[in-house]
């Protein structure tokens, strides 16, 4: 009985060690990588990925049309090279990439080398408060002129995006402050906050003291308010108790999303929301939906980019213009290539080659400058609205709320319940 039992711990430990290690020397990887530039982590590359097969999973399906142009970067140092990943940059559908990674990393067999993921608020508490994703910083990024390194660091940010508020300008209705879209009568399209759960986040960062602020000072502004505004607010300073939120304007911008919640028209997805609102028949519509939609709008004679109005392109607006949510880059603890791995996130993140596949479009926004292509003409005079005013523009005049996922992972506990109580009881 004795010698069994010595055999079981013998094995458990035997085990626990393996996996330990293997998980503590992708984190030794990480820590070296990050000491090394761009043209080593290739030289690394070569010397792991050669022949093999690389998997990863992601958010964004662009991810796959970057590989080819990886490799053949890394042909240029050695003709030889090869890498299958045919098929290898996976999207899984309806939230599901992380309990696909959970899986992996648990699982006996591991094949993701690395992710693009969005969700700051899952990612915080689901993959970086377990140590299931392991972030990495490259030397380049750290080094590039003009980084944008607050809040894209921890974790890595490949990219933000906006979501944005905009209105169709065929009607009598103006929308020049951030209430307007909450007004009584308004029902501004928008995709159901458990369908994209980005958009559950930028309620919770409402909340957050620097954005409340605002909320407030464009409701001091606000020429539509009544009583029952104001009685709202001051109900709102129990809620904000009850949920345990803190900031000295807290009340405001749990209000407004208590308001928002109430009105808004949920859609699917963000497409449909702009097919809609560039018609002449959506008079007097709004809507909060991804910025770069307008650059695939057909001009017709029912539909055109110059129905709408980008809510904070107005010189009199007030408030906040939309919000951000980021795609970040990780490498999974039990990642099979994590010298490729690091790599690539290097390349994606620090050229405009490798990150060409995001940065063509208007609304997509690269921490690293250099990265960016030019989007502040893609609509010329002829379609003023697409273009874009860029990444330091939106921050500042166009006050995005932007993502934080410590601070959604830290209020989404009690807020999404709240949230989803008003939603369903309108």
């Amino acid at each position: 009985m004795k010698k069994a039992l010595s055999i079981l711990l013998a094995a458990v430990m035997t085990f626990s060690l393996s996996t330990f290690a293997f998980a503590a020397s992708v984190e030794e990887v990480i820590a070296e990588a990050e000491e090394l530039s761009l043209e080593e982590l290739f030289q690394k590359a070569i010397e792991e990925s050669n022949g093999k097969r690389f998997d990863a999973v992601g958010n964004s399906s662009r991810g796959k049309s970057v590989l080819p142009i990886f490799v053949e970067e890394l042909k240029k140092i050695d003709p030889s090279y090869t890498l299958d990943y045919e098929g290898g940059w996976q999207q899984p559908k309806e939230n599901k990439i992380f309990d696909q990674l959970t899986e992996d990393i648990n699982g006996k067999n591991h094949v993701m080398s690395m992710t693009l993921i969005q969700d700051g608020n899952q990612i915080k508490s689901k993959m970086i408060d377990t140590g299931l994703l392991l972030n990495f910083v490259p030397k380049d990024w750290r080094e590039a002129e003009g980084v944008a390194r607050e809040n894209n660091e921890d974790p890595l940010a490949l990219q933000m995006l906006n979501k944005v508020f905009m209105f169709n300008n065929l009607g009598e209705k103006t929308y020049k402050n951030m209430w307007d879209f909450v007004r009584e009568g308004e029902a501004p399209l928008f995709m159901g906050v458990n369908s994209e759960l980005v958009g559950k986040n930028f309620l919770y960062m409402m909340t957050k003291d620097e954005y409340a602020t605002i909320a407030k000072e464009a409701y001091e502004a606000w020429d539509g308010k009544n009583e029952d505004d104001d009685f709202l607010i001051e109900d709102m300073k129990l809620d904000a108790e009850d949920l345990g939120l803190e900031g000295e304007n807290v009340q405001y911008g749990l209000a407004w999303v208590y308001l928002w919640c109430e009105k808004y028209n949920e859609e699917t997805d963000d497409g449909p929301i702009c097919n809609t609102l560039v018609t002449t028949s959506a008079a007097d519509q709004s809507g909060l939906l991804v910025y770069s939609k307008l650059r695939s709008v057909e001009e017709t004679a029912e539909s055109s980019v110059n129905n709408i109005t980008v809510a904070a392109y107005q010189d009199d607006y007030v408030g906040i213009g939309g919000y951000a949510y980021k795609h970040y880059l990780m490498i999974p603890k039990t990642s099979p290539l994590p010298w490729t791995s690091c790599a690539l996130i290097a390349y994606m993140t620090t050229t405009q080659e490798g990150f060409a596949a995001w940065g063509k479009d208007m609304g997509g926004y690269a921490p690293v400058p250099a990265c960016m292509q030019d989007h502040s003409n893609d609509g010329g005079e002829e379609f003023p609205a697409k273009n874009d005013r860029g990444y330091d523009w939106w921050l500042n005049e166009g006050k995005l709320v932007v993502e934080d996922p410590a601070y959604c992972a830290s209020v989404s506990g009690t807020m999404s319940d709240w949230i989803d109580g008003i939603v369903a009881g309108k």
